[in-house]
């Protein structure tokens, strides 16, 4: 794994979203000659969904899954890295392109016209249903979705709550500082804390104290739910970190938040049945 001090120059324009840039100094690059990724197309509901995809190389036998949500900039570079990380331990990962239908976030160069434009115009029950045809093409490509796991980030950890309640087969998730509740609209009908009595999969929360546009009061009422509902979740909160703090493109980044976020997801994972074969 690297950290470059230009991860632009490296990926001609970062392979970053226009509306984060420019990136910053602690982005990580992961390499290793043990892992194999790539873009791929996913059928889903008529259309071929683009997604990228990671996975050990070489590997014997059907491999755990894990869905990888995007944050409200798409499959960037830092997405598609996560699902390098995750193949580097063990997992076939899957990053479906969720806005594909509505636009492309790279046409965007500021946060607030990107959600009012595109993000904000894409169907909870589409992103859902488009993350069971990812499911599939990961069990007809080397993937064993009994060990299936998601996780997502920012948008994508809203939408990891939205999907533990989705898909019975998930065994489960953890969500990166996901919005748990909000105002509804027809295409967001509902939000964490009103599904939280449907759950059907084990649920991380992951959050940062000093996050603005999550305020702490909305994720106590959210353990509150999840308490009251009996819910097999946990939720974390890291005092000094901020909004996107496994984000090490950006200047969020908080980096002893981001690793002890990420060992506490591969540990969430084994203790569920979302792990490599011994």
């Amino acid at each position: 794994m690297k950290t470059e001090d230009n991860m632009a120059q490296k990926s001609a324009g970062g392979g970053f979203a226009p509306a984060v840039q420019p990136t910053a100094s602690t982005t990580i690059f992961t390499e290793s000659p043990d892992i194999q990724f790539g873009e791929t197309s996913v059928p889903s509901q008529g259309e071929n969904m683009p997604a990228f995809f990671a996975k050990p190389k070489g590997a014997e036998g059907p491999l755990p899954v894990v869905l990888v949500v995007q944050e409200i900039f798409g499959v960037h570079e830092h997405i598609r890295d996560i699902c390098r990380r995750l193949a580097l331990e063990g997992y076939l990962a899957v990053a479906p392109e969720l806005y594909f239908r509505e636009g492309d976030p790279n046409e965007y160069t500021d946060i607030p016209t990107l959600f009012k434009e595109l993000v904000s115009k894409v169907p909870d029950t589409q992103v859902l249903a488009d993350l069971d045809h990812a499911a599939n093409w990961a069990a007809r490509n080397g993937g064993d979705i009994r060990r299936m796991g998601i996780t997502g980030f920012c948008w994508g950890g809203r939408i990891s709550w939205l999907y533990a309640a989705h898909n019975p087969q998930l065994r489960a998730a953890v969500a990166w500082y996901g919005r748990v509740m909000g105002d509804k609209t027809m295409k967001q009908q509902k939000h964490p804390i009103d599904i939280a009595v449907d759950l059907s999969a084990p649920v991380l929360g992951l959050y940062g104290g000093q996050d603005e546009s999550i305020p702490l009061e909305s994720v106590e009422q959210m353990r509150q739910a999840i308490h009251a509902a009996n819910a097999k979740a946990e939720i974390i909160v890291y005092p000094e970190a901020g909004h996107a703090f496994n984000a090490d493109y950006r200047p969020s980044y908080h980096a002893e938040s981001a690793k002890d976020g990420w060992t506490r997801m591969l540990a969430w994972f084994k203790q569920y049945g979302v792990a490599p074969s011994a």
